[in-house]
C-alpha cells in the first residue's frame, strides 16, 4: 500500500473576496474528488483571499498508480482558469 500526498500552493488572481475563492475552491475540489476518487482539503491561509494550500491525498496499490492519480489532478489544477498553481510538493509513505 502506498499513500501519496500532495502540497498545491495556490493563487487566486481574479479573487476579490472569501465567497469568490471558497467557491472557486468548492468547484475544483469537488471535480477532483469525483473524478479522481481523491481526499482534497484546504489545509493554509483558509482566511486570505487570493491564497490557499491544498493538500490531495490518494491510497493505491502501488507508487505507480498513486503518482499517476496525483499527476492528473495536478493536470486539472494547471488547466483550471481562476486560479494558478505556484508550488507543489510530493511525498510518498
Amino acid at each position: 500500500m502506498v499513500i501519496g500526498l500532495s502540497r498545491v500552493e495556490v493563487h487566486y488572481p481574479e479573487s476579490g473576496s472569501l465567497k469568490t475563492k471558497r467557491f472557486t475552491l468548492r468547484s475544483v475540489t469537488d471535480r477532483l474528488r469525483r473524478q479522481f476518487n481523491v481526499s482534497v482539503a484546504e489545509v493554509e491561509y483558509q482566511n486570505l483571499w487570493q491564497r490557499s494550500v491544498l493538500a490531495i491525498v490518494t491510497v493505491n496499490t502501488d507508487r505507480k498508480h498513486a503518482d499517476a492519480a496525483l499527476s492528473k489532478c495536478l493536470d486539472l489544477l494547471e488547466r483550471e482558469g481562476d486560479l494558478q498553481v505556484t508550488g507543489v510538493q510530493t511525498e510518498y509513505l
